[in-house]
């Protein structure tokens, strides 16, 4: 979080109210089918932001295009933000026509529209939106203070989703193909959004309102970030021949530690550009604004709150890891939350690379062997269902909660060791731009499943890994390899969840050199010397279990059960 004392008591609203409904913490999940009818053509969205109350004043202006003959159209909101006008294709509607009893505003449309046609639909609203009680895990907005007690306020909407504070299509797919915003603020204060700045105007009384344009935002990541922000910009010239607009928007009185962060910018990028492929929204901006929590993947204005922490692999974690997003989450978007390790794993797995690509093996090793031991194993990380955010996040709900993260990351780092680097990049590359040599323009956001990524690795290795993929992903435990060693022969077996044969080659390091078993069918012997010294995986090249890594995290858990203050809940 951005450090304490840069925050002054907010104001009369407590953290967590308005409360919300169950329908509005509601985030993906099987799609309802009247929203299931539209295509999301365009947003035109208008904010005022107003401090003194602590209210959000909205007007939105959505097209959507039939599919089906459709007779309502039901629209996240959530009902903190009550709607007093709608109107469709221009013509109001009588408030009899819409109802929202539960965060899913029902607009019964006059008359049926048939597949192919558009309709345009305004709707005016406003409230006290959501304050978040620790953003960004769990979601709403902030309203914070700097230092010298100018207002600070941002959003954040992950978990529970976009219908937090404008009318949207609360699934992942329910991106719209572009979006207008216009963000009105008090005198003195700036609006940095997604996508391109395409004016600021002054109003009589002082205030400002700043005109982005998006274009496929990802539905959690439109947000509002209002604050008396300096900037520091400049021009990254790519590899890939275009200009892509820097911008770091930070507090007042920081302009050393902001540039220092800023300076990470370029770096960041030329790595991805050098590993990945061209920034994907290098037409618009890479944007990162201060915010009064941790951080968020906000595409083109990534939240960054990590108050400038310095690390021993010297680089931000934070800023890397959101903008990492920018590829895995924005523009290779999981259509499921189940999928949702393609966004995590990812991100989390080019941290350790990044660090490889900055000092060397000594540094990947490190950072992996750290994302190792917060590996839990729980619950599989793929479930093979539609699923809200929470049953991803929520461990009690039976997801994969953090695994989809640090396993995720390790999952990848075994993938790749087991296909080669040039399979398993070029895999990276079709899954986020749906081709193998994307230039800059040649590619939009695109979604992806689990199910595409496996066929893309069948495809570009012409091999098929599903023994891969069902022990790692479908399955919690991890495969354990057995070792037996008898007079001259050491035997290898692997003992995969459910019986699963788990054919994966391991590398073993006797007295110093490196001899590799291909484990067909499970199973592997060697010859050896009586008394060789021998290292299975000695490189770490492969996710499997560990006790000593089990051992620790109990240990862990115990020391902080017996540190808990005498009648706290445990």
């Amino acid at each position: 979080m951005v450090a304490a004392p840069l925050l002054i008591a907010a104001g009369p609203i407590e953290n967590g109210a308005p409360p919300l409904t169950a329908q509005t913490k509601r985030s993906g999940g099987p799609i309802d089918p009247d929203q299931a009818n539209v295509r999301f053509d365009f947003a035109d969205l208008r904010f005022e932001v107003l401090p003194e109350t602590q209210r959000l004043e909205g007007v939105a202006t959505l097209r959507f295009t039939a599919l089906r003959r459709m007779a309502r159209l039901p629209i996240d909101l959530d009902r903190n933000l009550p709607v007093s006008a709608i109107a469709l294709n221009g013509r109001a509607l009588k408030a009899s026509a819409w109802r929202n009893p539960d965060g899913r505003l029902l607009i019964t449309l006059p008359r049926p529209i048939a597949a192919g046609r558009t309709v345009v639909v305004t709707i005016r609203y406003g409230g006290a939106p959501h304050i978040a009680v620790r953003a960004p895990w769990d979601d709403g907005v902030v309203w914070a203070k700097t230092k010298d007690g100018k207002t600070w306020f941002g959003t954040t909407a992950e978990g529970y989703g976009c219908d937090l504070f404008w009318p949207c299509l609360d699934f992942p797919t329910g991106e719209p193909a572009a979006v207008d915003l216009h963000i009105t603020v008090p005198r003195g204060l700036k609006a940095p959004s997604n996508g391109r700045l395409l004016r600021v105007d002054t109003l009589p009384d002082g205030r400002t309102t700043w005109h982005w344009r998006a274009r496929q935002p990802n539905t959690y990541g439109i947000a509002l970030n209002v604050g008396p922000y300096e900037e520091v910009r400049e021009t990254y010239h790519s590899r890939f021949g275009n200009r892509i607009p820097m911008h770091y928007w930070y507090l007042p009185g920081e302009e050393p530690q902001a540039r220092a962060l800023f300076a990470e910018f370029a770096s960041t990028l030329d790595f991805f550009e050098s590993v990945i492929g061209p920034y994907p929204f290098g037409d618009e901006k890479l944007g990162v604004v201060e915010t009064p929590y941790k951080g968020m993947e906000h595409q083109t204005i990534n939240a960054y709150g990590n108050d400038y922490a310095k690390a021993p692999e010297g680089f931000d974690w934070l800023f890397h890891h959101e903008f990492a997003h920018e590829y895995f989450g924005n523009q290779l978007t999981a259509a499921n939350w189940d999928d949702y390790w393609l966004h995590e794993g990812y991100a989390s797995y080019m941290q350790p690379l990044y660090g490889r690509w900055r000092e060397g093996e000594a540094r990947y090793a490190t950072m992996l062997d750290d994302q190792r031991n917060k590996i839990v194993n729980a619950q599989p990380i793929v479930s093979g269902r539609v699923r809200t955010e929470e049953e991803v996040y929520e461990t009690k709900l039976g997801g994969p909660g953090t695994d989809i993260y640090y396993k995720g990351s390790w999952i990848l780092h075994t993938l790749r060791g087991l296909i080669g680097d040039a399979a398993f990049f070029e895999v990276t590359r079709r899954a986020v731009f749906g081709q193998t040599d994307p230039k800059p323009g040649s590619f939009r956001p695109r979604f992806g499943t689990t199910t595409e990524y496996e066929a893309l690795v069948r495809s570009v290795t012409g091999r098929d890994y599903g023994w891969f993929f069902e022990t790692y992903l479908r399955q919690a435990a991890l495969p354990e390899l057995i070792a037996t060693r008898r007079k001259g022969v050491i035997a290898l077996q692997w003992s995969a969840p459910d019986g699963r044969v788990f054919p994966m080659p391991i590398e073993l390091q006797i007295d110093g050199r490196i001899e590799k078993l291909a484990m067909t069918g499970g199973r592997g012997t060697l010859t050896v010397a009586d008394g060789a010294h021998i290292v299975l995986d000695p490189h770490a090249r492969v996710l499997k279990r560990s006790t000593a890594v089990e051992a620790y995290q109990a240990d862990q858990a115990r020391r902080r059960a017996a540190a808990k203050p005498e009648g706290m809940s445990q």
